[in-house]
């Protein structure tokens, strides 16, 4: 990629601009002593960029590294550096209002007191989350614990049930990849971890949810919150599926949530999600450069640094527009000339004029996958050639491939040529094919952790370059067992009867359920409402009716429990059925509880 030809210190007086304090001590710790953030462990990246990384990712790094209370505007503060994600500060009449309280509760705490060490004790007297991605709310108990007023809590509409369903649908998996993406498992190093370029790491404290009670339904909606008059604008489906963008009149400031920042973002992210529509998402920023570009002398996002001056905001605005337009756009021309995804990450470019932007590089997303999302989005993951409609599984397709040529220590000479030659890609492929053929093998595992090495060194992208590096790590005996505590009574609370139904549904083990025939009436007492499931040909489904179970002849279930939503959450967590009415055969319950399996939280995949 072309390298900016804009002023390189723009950024960093940027990035510098309104400084008040660090965070001292820089260690965030939870209640027993587990260090969940490390303020400091980026330190080496003031030093000069190293062989083992990329320039331009490392000057990302830098930036994004940068930690403490900053003053965007009188009246508005940051803190950045203490998470993924920032935290916003707006003050009020009486208090002040929290824009996304980071990910972890204890980060959060710990940037809300650095605030009132500089800005005096103000309550908390509202609460702002701009999307449904938990680096934006987990840290919620953080600044509204329990019992500390009732400061109201703003949110897009849709934003509930899209913030709790990840971690109920795919969560498990997503969450695995996750250690990958932000290569939570790696050293702070030259060599290892220096950031994934939307921030430096995610912090790994307790996630909580704190459920909106204000939710914006329109673009143009209206609130004053403690004094502090806000103008929204939805995005839904863009970086998030329920997301906004809003403006502070009285101080000129517009907040981008994650919709404008200073990369690429991506399409499909590598811990696994819904492809995103990268058409609306333009659509979004041209409607936002439309609705306050002529006011906006301010812009800040839920990550990186604040761009301030009206002509910069617009510039901003506009080239991330045209960016994920051009994406979009030339995806589907090309899809059309009869090229597959892969063809196209491989054939387009971007204009010089976004090539020259900083912010249009890489380092979070990037044009190969985001390319290969859209085609995804359009087309499926089917590229049209035959012999790809029914490939073998990946090691038994690796077994046939390292047979053709010759076994698995030719496959392993031959991986190694193509990588002394820098050939690295196909290195990696022949090499893969070798780990999945004989996982054991030790030249083999050697070799491809060496290619990851040199790929994940090399990358401008901070994410590849943490797939790369763990996997390499994992390859070589270390495994990347890093876990985040989703487990709060919140998180669970926050999922709808439905949406547990569906959780359950999940992990109903199909071929040890084949035989099972069973029906089931549960109401639930506190919301008037019956679920009636039903347990055929392995797949458990649902439907609901108002009030309490219907007797009527056609349906006679094999157990009515009577129980309300905290026993419901209780009986699916495992603890019990304590204080459930039951009529039916009570052996039919054990029965379904039998049918369920557990997730593999770390499970393998750099090999079979």
């Amino acid at each position: 990629m072309t390298v900016p030809h804009v002023d390189d210190h723009e950024d960093f007086d940027d990035a510098d601009r309104g400084f008040i304090a660090p965070l001292h001590p820089p260690e965030v710790v939870t209640a027993d002593g587990r260090v969940v953030w490390d303020a400091e462990a980026y330190s080496f990246l003031a030093g000069n960029c190293p062989d083992t990384a990329h320039e331009s990712l490392w000057r990302q790094g830098r930036l994004v590294s940068r930690q403490g209370l900053y003053e965007v505007t009188d009246g508005i503060y940051q803190v950045r550096g203490l998470d993924l994600s920032n935290m916003t500060l707006v003050e009020g009449d009486h208090g002040v209002l929290v824009i996304d309280p980071l990910a972890s509760a204890e980060t959060a705490a710990a940037a809300l007191e650095l605030y009132r060490k500089h800005r005096g004790d103000r309550p908390v007297t509202g609460l702002i989350y701009t999307h449904s991605h938990p680096d934006h709310f987990g840290g919620g108990r953080g600044v509204l614990p329990h019992g500390h007023g009732t400061a109201p809590v703003l949110a897009p509409a849709g934003f509930l049930e899209h913030a709790v369903s990840d971690t109920v649908y795919a969560g498990t998996a997503m969450s695995r990849r996750a250690v990958y993406m932000y290569g939570s498992g790696l050293p702070s190093g030259p060599a290892g971890q220096i950031g994934c370029g939307l921030g430096a790491a995610m912090s790994t404290g307790t996630v909580t949810l704190i459920p909106p009670t204000v939710d914006v339904t329109r673009t143009g909606q209206e609130e004053i919150v403690d004094g502090v008059q806000i103008v929204f604008q939805l995005t839904p489906g863009t970086e998030a599926p329920a997301e906004m963008n809003f403006f502070f009149p009285a101080h000129q400031a517009l907040c981008m949530a994650e919709n404008a920042t200073h990369t690429m973002h991506n399409i499909l992210t590598l811990r696994g999600a819904a492809v995103r529509d990268a058409r609306n998402w333009s659509r979004y920023l041209n409607e936002a450069l439309a609705l306050f570009g002529t006011d906006a002398e301010i812009a800040f996002a839920s990550h990186h640094w604040p761009t301030w001056g009206n002509e910069r905001i617009r510039r901003l605005l506009a080239n991330q527009r045209d960016l994920y337009a051009y994406l979009h756009d030339q995806t589907l021309r090309l899809l059309n000339q009869g090229l597959t995804g892969t063809e196209i990450a491989e054939e387009l470019r971007l204009p010089p004029g976004l090539e020259r932007s900083w912010a249009g590089h890489g380092y979070y997303g990037s044009l190969s996958h985001n390319v290969k999302a859209i085609y995804q989005r359009y087309m499926g993951w089917f590229d049209g050639n035959p012999a790809h409609l029914w490939e073998h599984p990946p090691a038994e397709l690796a077994r046939r491939y390292v047979d053709a040529l010759g076994g698995v220590d030719a496959t392993v000479e031959a991986g190694k040529r193509y990588a002394d030659g820098g050939d690295l890609r196909f290195a990696a492929t022949l090499l893969n094919h070798a780990v999945f053929a004989e996982p054991g093998h030790v030249a083999a595992r050697q070799e491809l952790a060496a290619v990851y090495d040199r790929l994940g060194h090399g990358c401008e992208n901070g994410t590849w370059r943490n797939f790369y590096l763990t996997g390499a790590m994992e390859l070589r005996g270390t495994p990347a067992a890093v876990r985040v505590d989703t487990t709060h009574p919140e998180m669970a609370g926050a999922l709808t009867v439905d949406q547990l139904l569906d959780s359950l549904a999940i992990r109903i083990d199909g071929p040890r359920a084949w035989t099972a025939a069973r029906t089931f009436d549960w109401y639930l007492a506190d919301e008037d409402r019956t679920w009636h499931l039903t347990l055929s040909n392995g797949a458990l489904t649902h439907l609901s009716s108002p009030g309490p179970p219907n007797a009527a002849p056609e349906r006679r279930p094999d157990l009515t429990l009577t129980l309300t939503k905290p026993q419901l959450l209780d009986l699916l967590a495992g603890r019990g059925a304590a204080g459930v009415g039951q009529e039916g055969e009570a052996g039919a319950l054990n029965e379904l509880l039998g049918l369920l399996g557990d997730a593999v939280p770390d499970f393998p995949i750099v090999t079979p």
